[in-house]
């Protein structure tokens, strides 16, 4: 076989290898598709910014196990404006986010005993 066909041989196999792992990264960040692996539990978080206007909260979070999800720091909507009015930067928290049509969704916050 000369050098220009093993070329073409090689390469369409890299890009038959390589287009399904790319789809399979797109879609591992797409939160519409996590589906719950376990009970969901609260989490534990350190509020970093509130945007009370536009009820968004940016959290530093530890891992979200329902939602096999590493720890970060995220800007998460709340579900309802009104849980953020007590909260501060700085403060520790417990929070329930849940993935709902591909957004991530604070559904309930409190101060961390």
């Amino acid at each position: 076989m000369n050098v220009i066909a093993k070329f073409l041989a090689v390469s369409a196999c890299a890009i038959g290898i390589a287009s399904p792992l790319a789809s399979f990264a797109q879609a591992a960040m797409d939160h519409s598709k996590m589906e719950s692996a376990q009970a969901p539990a609260m989490t534990d978080g350190e509020i970093k910014k509130i945007d009370q206007t536009n009820g968004k909260v940016t959290i530093k979070h530890g891992d979200i196990k329902h939602l096999d999800m590493p720890g970060m720091t995220m800007v998460f909507t709340a579900k309802d404006k009104s849980i953020l009015s007590n909260l501060r930067p700085g403060d520790q928290v417990k929070f329930m986010v849940l993935s709902e049509g591909g957004k991530m969704i604070v559904t309930e916050i409190k101060n961390a005993p």
